[in-house]
């Protein structure tokens, strides 16, 4: 009866060991992993090309060197008078300017001339202020029409010649394409629109376009290869002698702009609350003298040349300047007699008086 028992049992086991060894053989033999190697040559020819902007319909700016869109390349720019004094802050539109000049006036406060080649859907642009004479000269080197409200009286005889095209919103038909931000006290608080310049172009019958053979202002490397400025002096800082704005440039080496402030604070722009901040900075010196000792008002001489400063990317380089003619341009030479050539951005041109521009303070930080 045991040898039975045993027998079974001794069955029972190897029947058992069979079919385990036959589950194991079922299972699926595992899977090779991929060495780094095809893992690289899968995703090789997986991945899609990385996009070449190849700039299909744009062309460099005549006025910053950026690439803008073919078809507004020869848009004609605009000049507009802007205040600057403490009431009036913050201007509005002036971080859409292309290009701003500074200029003293009289009493030590600046006015600044902002250009824009890119106007028709500023929502507010200004507060726009009177001329002076010197400023129709500036914007007639950049084939700009003028926008300015009221004027110096020594500026009435070329303003009312065909000299320069120019829209004043204090006297005769152009007051319609200005209107009174009466949040604002006078004379603070007069402003234009982009819609507003543009139809004021069209019912004067002003050129919208520059002539074909229109000759850029300004010469430009490109963000491939920037001038470096490598023999310039170091300028992290730039403090304008200007007594009543006190106004400065602190460069930001993150993004390589010089960026603005005033009054003790940040310059913003209205519309959109973002700190002013520029790529080229040029001090133009000038001799300078007074129209009349009553009024105190001020002539800027912009034909007679002179020395200055041409700052970016860090750097500062001391440069000339001649024009000659008042229908001409102005021109910048470095040490070696070679035009300048900017870097693609906004420029900021500080035109200062002789007698005051060693109060200008360019600083390593």
């Amino acid at each position: 009866m045991k040898k039975k028992w045993l027998g079974i049992c001794l069955t029972a086991a190897l029947i058992a060991s069979l079919t385990t060894g036959c589950k194991k053989k079922e299972q699926p033999l595992p899977v090779p992993e991929e060495t780094e190697s095809e893992a690289a040559a899968v995703e090789t020819e997986t991945a899609e090309p990385e996009p070449v902007d190849d700039h299909t319909g744009e062309v460099r700016s005549f006025y910053t060197g950026k690439w803008i869109k073919e078809k507004n390349a020869y848009n004609r720019p605009v000049a507009v008078m802007t205040e600057n004094t403490h009431v009036t802050l913050p201007q509005y539109g002036v971080g859409s300017a292309d290009i701003i000049y500074e200029c003293p006036v009289e009493g030590g406060i600046t006015r600044l001339m902002a250009i824009y080649q890119n106007y028709k859907k500023l929502e507010k642009v200004g507060n726009v202020r009177s001329c002076r004479l010197y400023y129709v000269y500036f914007a007639k080197e950049f084939g700009a029409a003028y926008f300015h409200a009221g004027e110096s009286k020594y500026a009435l005889d070329i303003l009312n010649s065909s000299f320069i095209d120019n829209v004043d919103g204090i006297t005769g038909k152009g007051g319609a394409f200005y209107y009174r931000d009466h949040s604002r006290k006078a004379p603070h608080n007069l402003y234009t629109t982009g819609e507003n310049i543009a139809s004021a172009m069209k019912t004067y019958g002003f050129d919208t376009s520059l002539p074909e053979d229109y000759t850029p202002h300004y010469q430009f490397t490109t963000e491939e290869a920037e001038n470096m400025l490598s023999d310039g002096t170091d300028a992290k800082k730039i403090s304008m002698y200007y007594v009543d704005a006190k106004p400065w440039f602190e460069y930001n080496e993150k993004d390589g702009l010089y960026y603005r402030y005033e009054f003790g604070e940040k310059q913003v722009d209205g519309l959109t609350g973002k700190q002013l901040k520029v790529k080229n900075i040029i001090i133009q010196n000038c001799r300078s003298s007074l129209k009349d000792s009553k009024n105190g008002t001020l002539d800027i001489d912009y034909l007679s040349g002179g020395d200055g400063k041409f700052i970016t990317n860090g750097k500062a380089v001391d440069i000339t300047w001649t024009r000659k003619s008042d229908s001409d341009i102005t021109h910048y030479f470095d040490e070696k007699g070679q035009e300048i050539v900017l870097n693609p951005g906004k420029t900021w041109v500080e035109i200062c008086e002789n007698s005051r521009s060693s109060g200008n303070v360019i600083s390593a930080k």
